[in-house]
């Protein structure tokens, strides 16, 4: 997702780190290129540790998502890159090793010991991983789930009258399909927004639709990696998208972005969102948004999975042995369990399994053991060289079917048809 996304790259200089010493025998700046998000000033505020540790300093320069990957790929296919150190995107994670300018950084894990095994599988799945090569260490995610309102399902009236008119008791979603009842339901009853939707065109709602195929049971592509998006499954999950969409929405849920349905949440107008989990605490806040705060609870998707992103960390081949042993040096530090854990405490992602369990995390952010459910069981949009221009592709037939202009099972044909051919290039 556009809203959270980060590219880091670093310059490097030549000296190695001097053996048994914690320090390089000279300064060494690494240069980063960075999106300016709480993630990297998370991590920017702890990099004087890393510089007492290694001796290594480091300067962020923080720019927008858009102009990333541009600016990287023009290093990445120069002689030697600038760039030392890659933060990869999920989107880039097919395009970037499919173009030979990752090193595999198996060699790196096994001379240094770095232990993996903390890390949340499904997060490896997600950056590429192989049984020929490991592009990408993971980062951080940004997983989705479900935020629901807790006093609208504890509200007598309303569970009285969603019982008449349903039969069934008012409850927290279990299935895709429950969900859009009862979002429906609130829209009509609950004198709120059923569901703040994401609907703009592109990534906003390939993301979000990508919940609710999967909810469903549905997938982009099969273990043959053939595309199975115009499935039984795939056609029930865009139905019920359109569905709560047209009828359980906010008036511009077409138009709108992952901000105006933050906006709409804080502001006690919406029922539920599907979103980062991260997003919780920022709802669940009596300073920033008292409509809320204290009427919140994050789950993982009715169905059972939800939509997986996240970046990694990369080193580029154009450089030199030396620099790529220290952007490993620093690969190891923020990715330890110690770091990770003091950046959780600040807010971060995690990746590693042992940092949602770690008591000290747990004690200022009880969610978290919902989160790792989320993490864990969430399915990744399709990986390969095309996958961010497939975004548009997807979102294209998303807002058709949406909008009313086109039937949802030619849109979801024509998606499906879309991913094929850009598979083939």
């Amino acid at each position: 997702m556009a809203f959270h996304r980060t590219a880091l790259a670093a310059l490097l200089g030549a000296t190695m780190l001097t053996a048994g010493s914690p320090a390089f025998a000279e300064t060494i700046t690494l240069h980063a290129l960075m999106e300016d998000v709480p993630e990297t000033q998370i991590i920017e505020k702890m990099l004087p540790d890393f510089e007492k540790e290694t001796g290594i300093k480091v300067e962020f320069e923080k720019i927008g998502y858009g102009d990333m990957h541009d600016k990287l790929v023009a290093q990445l296919v120069a002689p030697e890159s600038y760039y030392n150190l890659l933060e990869v995107d999920f989107l880039w994670a097919g395009e970037f090793p499919a173009a030979g300018w990752l090193a595999d950084l198996t060699p790196f894990v096994e001379k240094s010991g770095f232990d993996l095994k903390p890390f949340i599988p499904a997060m490896f799945d997600l950056l590429g991983r192989t049984k020929d090569q490991l592009p990408l260490i993971p980062m951080y995610n940004y997983s989705m789930g479900m935020i629901y309102r807790t006093d609208l399902l504890a509200d007598p009236k309303l569970k009285e009258a969603f019982k008449a008119a349903t039969g069934k008791e008012l409850a927290k979603p279990e299935t895709l399909a429950d969900y859009v009842t009862v979002a429906k339901f609130m829209k009509e009853h609950g004198g709120v927004d059923g569901a703040a939707m994401q609907g703009q065109r592109g990534d906003p709602n390939a993301m979000e639709f990508s919940n609710y195929l999967y909810s469903a049971g549905g997938e982009y592509l099969g273990a043959d990696r053939k595309v199975v998006l115009d499935s039984d499954a795939g056609k029930t999950a865009l139905g019920l998208y359109v569905d709560n969409i047209q009828h359980a929405a906010q008036q511009g849920a077409l138009s709108a972005t992952l901000d105006d349905t933050m906006r709409l949440m804080c502001s006690g107008q919406a029922f539920s969102m599907v979103t980062y989990w991260w997003m919780l605490p920022q709802l669940d806040n009596k300073e920033k948004c008292p409509a809320v705060a204290g009427k919140l609870a994050l789950s993982v998707m009715p169905g059972g999975h939800g939509e997986s992103g996240g970046w990694g960390w990369g080193i580029p081949k154009n450089t030199s042995e030396e620099s790529q042993e220290a952007a490993w040096k620093f690969i190891e530090w923020v990715q330890s369990k110690k770091v990770s854990v003091a950046r959780a405490l600040e807010g971060h992602a995690p990746v590693r399994e042992d940092v949602y369990k770690d008591p000290a995390v747990l004690a200022k952010y009880p969610f978290y053991e919902t989160a790792l459910d989320v993490v864990a069981s969430g399915k990744s949009f399709p990986i390969f060289a095309y996958s961010a221009q497939y975004e548009d592709v997807l979102g294209t037939q998303l807002s058709l079917a949406a909008g009313g202009q086109a039937e949802p099972d030619a849109a979801l044909q024509a998606a499906a048809d879309g991913l094929t051919q850009l598979l083939n290039k």
